[in-house]
C-alpha cells in the first residue's frame, strides 16, 4: 500500500524559504524513479491547485511558482521535496503531496491522475 507523510511546513516572512518533504512508502526503487509525484495546495475558500509535478519523463510547475519553487526527489530516502524560495503571502495554504502509480496522466493541460495523498502540511507566509 502506498503511503505519504509530509513534513516541513511552518510560518515564515515574505521573501523567506521553506522546504517541504514527503516520504513515500510502498514503491519499489524503479517505481519511485519513474512514477508521477507532485505537490498541490489549498488556501481557505479556494479550490485545490497543482503546484508542481514530476516523473521520469518531465517536470511541470504552476505559472505562479515558476522560478521560485523546485520539485525534486531523493531515491535513496524515498522522499519527494518542494523547495520554496521567495515566498509570498499568497503562497499561504495547506500543501499536499500526491502520487500516481504511473507516468503523469495529463488531461486538459494539468495532472489529474493523483491517487494517493498525504495528510497535508500548513505553510503560512506573513507580509
Amino acid at each position: 500500500q502506498v503511503q505519504l507523510v509530509e513534513s516541513g511546513g511552518g510560518s515564515v516572512q515574505a521573501g523567506g524559504s521553506l522546504r517541504l518533504s514527503c516520504v513515500i512508502s510502498g514503491y519499489a526503487y524503479s517505481q519511485f524513479m519513474q512514477y508521477c509525484m507532485g505537490w498541490f495546495r489549498q488556501a481557505p475558500g479556494k479550490e485545490r491547485e497543482l503546484v508542481a509535478r514530476a516523473s521520469a519523463l518531465d517536470t511541470g510547475y504552476a505559472d505562479s511558482v515558476k522560478g521560485r519553487f523546485t520539485i525534486s526527489r531523493d531515491t535513496a530516502k524515498n522522499t519527494l521535496y518542494l523547495q520554496m524560495n521567495t515566498l509570498k503571502p499568497e503562497d499561504t495554504a495547506v500543501y499536499y503531496c500526491a502520487t500516481e502509480s504511473d507516468y503523469c496522466t495529463i488531461t486538459g493541460g494539468t495532472w489529474r491522475g493523483a491517487r494517493y495523498w498525504g495528510q497535508g502540511t500548513q505553510v503560512t507566509v506573513s507580509s
